[in-house]
């Protein structure tokens, strides 16, 4: 599944999906295109902190530039791997799909029942926006122990017991990621890493950052739309939604190669700060694409271009996994415990 020998790069994504027939906006169909993705060996990207994580993000954000529900799907799964390859893992099998599922809202718990000291589970309970749920094979998902210690545990989703359900998601955007819950009875699972292991290892901010990539990939994508007809129809005020958008593309990209250089250069270390500075950044560029892109063309591409409505529709709604204020209030917290202050160049 994820070897290190070869991996898939934007350009071979881009091809791939330039001739894959689509049907925007339906979750089986995205679910078809996920699979067809790991079956061509698509899936197999370059490890975050191993020398190549900024070409990590960049097929990541080829994917999202075609379809958000898609990289919704496509991210989790290479997530997946990486956390399976970060902890050690079962191998997953050829030819599966995997999701990671770590919401943990206050309605919906899952608890995992078993001996101490084994590593097989019982997984009871659910979990929410459990997103390609129809689709996937298996999950990663975060639940409870017994000591009501977090923990980790992978579970293939074709045993009885588990039930997807038709609820949990009401939005327009994102719709095609079928982010439902999903209730588990007594289903068997094996964790993964010690109790607190995902969210205490380094892979943990690496992947968060990989959000970010997906939210710039398709803040891209929407832009290049701007760009193209500005071109054929230049004006002065398109021009100038143009500059602006350029000018926060770029120095958003700037700031995710500088992450990404980070996280190849210290694969150990807390990427906290860098991962929510680039996140922020991915949210804010993404915010201000979508309302100049509006601006820009006007209704005419939301209400005749497939592609260019359903990346506006999807990308306000997939950027609210951040926290945003929330998120920015906690940056600050840290950047101000830090002994030096430096926004030097």
């Amino acid at each position: 599944m994820n070897c290190v020998e070869q991996h898939a790069t934007a350009s071979a994504l881009r091809d791939f999906l330039g001739k894959l027939p689509f049907q925007r906006g339906n979750a089986e169909e995205t679910g078809r295109a996920l699979h067809a993705l790991i079956g061509a060996g698509l899936d197999r990207l370059p490890l975050p902190g191993r020398g190549n994580t900024a070409e990590r993000w960049r097929a990541l954000g080829a994917v999202a530039a075609f379809d958000l529900s898609l990289v919704k799907l496509y991210e989790g799964h290479t997530d997946a791997l990486a956390i399976l390859a970060e902890l050690g893992g079962p191998p997953p099998d050829d030819g599966s799909a995997w999701a990671v599922w770590a919401a943990e809202p206050p309605s919906a718990r899952l608890l995992a029942l078993g001996d101490a000291g084994s590593q097989i589970v019982a997984l009871d309970g659910t979990k929410a926006w459990c997103s390609g749920a129809a689709s996937v094979t298996h999950a990663l998902v975060t639940a409870w122990n017994e000591r009501d210690e977090p923990v980790l545990a992978a579970v293939d989703l074709r045993q009885n017991g588990v039930k997807v359900t038709g609820s949990g998601w009401q939005a327009v955007g994102m719709e095609a990621s079928a982010s439902v819950d999903v209730r588990f009875e007594r289903v068997r699972a094996q964790l993964v890493g010690p109790p607190r292991g995902y969210l205490e290892r380094p892979g943990f901010w690496q992947g968060g950052a990989g959000i970010a990539a997906c939210w710039f990939g398709a803040a891209s994508g929407i832009a290049a739309f701007v760009a193209r007809d500005t071109k054929h129809r230049a004006g002065p005020y398109k021009l100038a939604h143009v500059g602006a958008i350029d000018t926060a593309l770029s120095a958003t990209a700037a700031l995710l190669r500088e992450t990404a250089a980070f996280i190849d250069r210290e694969p150990q270390a807390d990427a906290m700060v860098p991962t929510m500075r680039a996140r922020l950044a991915a949210e804010h560029v993404a915010t201000l694409v979508v309302e100049r892109a509006g601006r820009a063309l006007g209704a005419g591409p939301l209400c005749r271009d497939a592609h260019f409505a359903q990346l506006m529709a999807d990308l306000p709604v997939f950027i609210r996994q951040s926290h945003a204020e929330r998120d920015e209030a906690s940056l600050a917290e840290h950047v101000i415990e830090e002994e030096r202050i430096s926004w030097q160049v």
